[in-house]
Formats: structure tokens, sequence, C-alpha cells
């Protein structure tokens, strides 16, 4: 069993490398001290055809797999966090639904726009009184002839500020008792905002990525942009989460490694007791344990993507590498700065802002004990407790 990477893989990794390497430090403390969105970064990465790495050739894009894409991510978050990862995040594994269910009309038109970045999307799914129970969304769309009505709530919605379309999911039909999954339907429009309000939520790290709560009022969306067939939805929806799980402990990854880099650097310069403090157990111990935690996470990211790439069951690798990224990258991140001490509180020195931002791998898609009650009840065969 070879574990390397193909020729192609790495030369992807080399030329992604050079594209984004002027991107650097400066660069994202400067988007996230003021809350700034890094469009030069964006626009770099769709004039590279970056976001088409998963896209189907026809469309522009490269057709390669999540297995590629997570290379990809991991290389990203590794060089400029969650605020970097997150601003094309949606491009990459958002459109699955389109390309696997829509028509070929709406891929005609929407693809090549999404992949060259022209079209910006957010994905509204989460509303606020509803969580991870996704089959009680209370966002109605209601038929009218040649067009649908859409008015409900949605929340943790990123990007809404900067974008021109929106993925969301809506009920077209009430919720059925024998399969609550029924009757929810998946539209891809134009972000009206004469119809959505669009307020911005303070948070803890990433805050040149907006997020959003927003407030759907009367909302008109042409028959022609609901994707796939009505009340099906769900299952479309379902499509893209493994790929969606993947990319997000591949992101975690790469946040991980960027901190425990930061370090052993410093492990390696800062001297005290005239002798350097990396060659203190008490420090060379647990980032040799991060770093034998890396390499165990990335095996099981490859894993999984390997498994969707050939059409295989992956549930169960998804959940875990999302788990496992989330719990290793917080403690990872949390070591690097414990390692370097009070200045790993100072902002110059990056590792605080890589811990604030590891938090949304742990707290999203999905919880962590989400996560292991799936897992429960699939790897291990236990009754279901959700």
């Amino acid at each position: 069993m070879d574990f390397s990477l193909t020729d192609e893989q790495n030369d992807l990794l080399n030329t992604l490398n050079n594209t984004i390497n002027n991107f650097d430090d400066d660069y994202w403390l400067d988007c996230d001290n003021a809350a700034k969105y890094p469009k030069e970064f964006v626009d770099t990465i769709a004039k590279g055809g970056w976001l088409g790495i998963a896209m189907p050739t026809d469309y522009g894009g490269s057709n390669l797999g999540v297995t590629e894409a997570s290379l990809m991510m991991m290389l990203i978050a590794e060089k400029g966090g969650m605020t970097a990862a997150s601003s094309i995040h949606m491009n990459i594994f958002g459109p699955s639904s389109i390309v696997k269910f829509a028509s070929k009309k709406q891929k005609d038109n929407w693809l090549p726009n999404i992949i060259s970045g022209q079209s910006k999307m957010c994905f509204a799914v989460t509303e606020p009184d509803t969580g991870l129970d996704t089959t009680r969304l209370k966002t109605k769309a209601v038929k009218n002839k040649d067009h649908y009505i859409i008015n409900g709530r949605k929340i943790w919605t990123s990007t809404a500020q900067i974008t021109n379309k929106i993925m969301i999911i809506a009920r077209t039909s009430e919720r059925y008792k024998l399969k609550p999954t029924n009757g929810l339907s998946l539209f891809y429009t134009d972000f009206n905002r004469d119809n959505i309000e669009a307020r911005v939520i303070n948070k803890m790290g990433r805050a040149a990525v907006d997020t959003n709560e927003l407030f759907i009022d009367n909302l008109k969306v042409p028959v022609g942009d609901i994707i796939g067939e009505e009340g099906k939805g769900f299952s479309y929806l379902i499509h893209s989460l493994n790929p969606e799980r993947i990319l997000v402990a591949a992101e975690a990854y790469g946040i991980a490694k960027n901190a425990l880099e930061r370090a052993v650097k410093y492990a390696n310069e800062r001297i005290v007791f005239d002798r350097k403090i990396g060659q203190n157990q008490s420090i060379q111990h647990p980032l040799a344990e991060s770093w034998a935690k890396l390499e165990s996470l990335k095996l099981l990211i490859l894993k999984a993507a390997n498994l969707y790439d050939n059409n295989l069951p992956c549930g169960v690798e998804s959940n875990a590498a999302k788990y496992l990224a989330a719990e290793y990258g917080m403690e990872i991140c949390k070591q690097a700065i414990a390692t370097h001490g009070g200045m790993g509180y100072a902002k110059e020195y990056h590792v605080e802002r890589l811990f604030r931002e590891m938090m949304i791998p742990y707290l999203a898609p999905v919880s962590q004990q989400l996560v292991l009650s799936y897992i429960a009840e699939k790897a291990l065969g236990l009754p279901k407790s959700y």
C-alpha cells in the first residue's frame, strides 16, 4: 500500500504554494485586525482556476477529486488559517449538489461563473430555532405558477455581505412523521438584497469573513432555480455533507500544522536558563505528540477522501476525520500558545489567532457530540440516540 502522493498531486501543491506565497503573515493579520475580506487572495485563487478543482472540465474545472481538494485546503489553511480557507470554502464543496442533481441547462448557466469566481455563493441551511435538526426547518417556499416565494430566517451564513448568489433549503410541503426528510427543496438563486437582510454576527475569530443572520421576506425565486425535484432537497443536501466534513477536517489539519511549526520554531529559538526551551522534555513531548497526531489524522482524511472519490461509503470516516481534526487541532493550538508562554497571547506571534479560528471546525458544521453519536450507531451498531 503506497501512502505517498502522486507526481501530479505534488506538482499541484507546488504550483499552489507558488501562487499564494505572497500572502504572508502580515496580510492575514491585517485581514483579521481590520475585519477585511481577503479579496486579493480570493481573486488570485479564482484567476488560477483553483475554485474548479473538483468541478467538471466541461465547465472550466479540473475534474479532480475531493482528495486533491483536501490537499489544496490543507495547504491554504496552513498558509492563511481559517480566514483563507473560509473565503473560498463554499465554492469548493457547495456546488457538488449542482454538479450531481441540476439540469444540464442549470449547470451550463451556473457552474462556469462559480468556477471563475464571478458568482460568489453563500449556503443558507441552519435556522435559529432548529440547530442541527434540519428536518424541522421552518423557512417556507410557496409555489405560485412560475416562481416560488420564500420567507424565513437563516443563521450562521458566511459571506452573505459579499455574495451575489445563495443556495438555500426551504420547506415546500408539510413535514411528515413517517419520513420527515420529505418536503424540503434546494434552490440556487440570486441574493436579492431587497428581500434578504443580512445582519453580521460579531464573533470570536475569523473577523475577515463575515457570518450572518438572514431575514428573508417574500424572496421571489423562478421555478428554474430549484435544483432537481421538489421535495428532495434533503437528499441532495446529504450528498454534500461528507465532502464538507472532509474539507473541514483538512482545514483544521492545516491550521494545526501551522501552529505546530510556529511552536517548534519558537522552541528552537527561545533561550531560558542558558538553554533552548526545546531542549526540555516538558516542551518536547507535547510537540512530538502533536506531530504524531497530525500524521495519523492526515491518513484518515485522505482515506475518507479516497473512499468518496471512488463512490464508496465514507460517512463514518468523514465524520471521524472531522472529530479528530477538531480535537487534535484544539490541543495543538493550545500547546502552541503554551510553548510561546506569555508571547503566545500576543497577536504578533499569530498562534492566538489560529487558536480562535480552530473553534470553527470544532463547532461546525456538526457538533463533536453528534459525530460521536453517529459513529456509535454506524460503526459500532449501537442504538440511535438522537
